[in-house]
């Protein structure tokens, strides 16, 4: 089954800052894929180019089979898009920027927006600019969704949602990759992107270091605290990949990838050993991991290129389309 997300070597440069290092990555359908990464690490910058509103230096992007260079207007018809700031035309009402809105897509547009609009709790004839942060998020991601795209590219979408909608919010995204639809979505909220996501990347300085089904990873990746026995102060080799490590007195505690059971077994055998301890890891515990790991360290921040001024034009560029 073709890919709905396909990046091939995408490598995108903001003078001499690289956004994107060579990124290769693709997305099956009916699933939820989740993008991790620091400030900065190109998550935006990636979708930006996904969605034809960005050129990359090199590199090709194809979203629904079509080429982002040259088919971003067809692209962003077909998907349902909310970037992290949406902005919105705030001298309408939540009524009339549905109304707008359904012009540019087919009849069932304005039903299910106003059905969703009222899912959200959004009062109707209220306007825009008198709206909360969580009002704003809730009608972007009504309007993103309201003509049931068979993709949703979410950047940051839970920003400002409050516990109970933002649950609801993404229990209706496994809805959707359960009906065949796919679902892309950049957040910093690792917690939540545990709960519903099927695979996970992550980039970290413009690199992808890994993209793989949330459970595989997991499954691969474990917590090992080795106590050592008094005047050993050397931690003997475990196997498999260490992504990060620390010391506290006579115990190393390592999150390592790719330890056998076997190798465990040896480890606990071995002279200068008093105990060694599993444990399994969240994916908040990986992605800690693979950042603070020995190329780790936060990320170049591109704020002003991937900044409100760039937002506002996606948006015009959207609405137009």
């Amino acid at each position: 089954m073709a890919p709905v997300i396909r990046l091939d070597k995408l490598t995108k440069h903001f003078g001499a800052e690289t956004a994107l290092d060579g990124v290769s990555l693709e997305v099956p359908p009916g699933v939820v894929f989740a993008l991790l990464g620091e400030n900065g690490a190109g998550k935006t910058t990636a979708i930006r180019i996904m969605l034809g509103l960005a050129e990359p230096n090199s590199g090709q992007a194809e979203v629904l089979g079509l080429g982002s260079a040259r088919q971003g207007l067809a692209i962003r018809q077909r998907v349902g898009y909310v970037p992290e700031r949406p902005t919105l035309y705030e001298w309408m009402t939540v009524e009339e920027i549905g109304w707008f809105t359904a012009g540019f897509y087919g009849p069932g547009f304005l039903p299910e927006y106003a059905r969703l609009a009222a899912q959200f709790g959004l009062p109707p004839r209220k306007k825009l600019g008198a709206l909360s942060k969580g009002m704003h998020a809730k009608v972007a991601l009504a309007l993103a969704m309201a003509h049931q795209p068979e993709l949703l590219i979410l950047d940051e979408p839970t920003s400002g949602l409050d516990a109970l909608v933002r649950r609801e919010f993404l229990e209706s995204m496994v809805d959707r990759a359960a009906q065949g639809q796919t679902v892309f979505l950049s957040s910093h909220q690792i917690g939540e992107v545990e709960r519903v996501a099927d695979i996970v990347a992550i980039l970290r300085k413009g690199r992808l270091l890994l993209a793989e089904p949330l459970d595989q990873l997991k499954a691969q990746v474990r917590r090992l605290t080795v106590t050592l026995k008094d005047g050993v102060t050397a931690l003997p080799e475990l196997g498999g990949e260490i992504l990060s490590q620390r010391r506290k007195a006579r115990q190393w505690q390592a999150i390592a990838r790719g330890v056998s059971d076997e190798q465990v077994a040896m480890l606990r055998a071995q002279e200068g050993i008093d105990d060694v301890e599993v444990q399994a890891t969240s994916l908040e515990d990986i992605f800690v991991a693979y950042m603070q790991g020995s190329n780790g360290g936060m990320g170049s921040v591109f704020a002003k290129q991937e900044g409100r001024e760039e937002v506002q034009e996606d948006v015009q560029k959207i609405a137009g389309s």
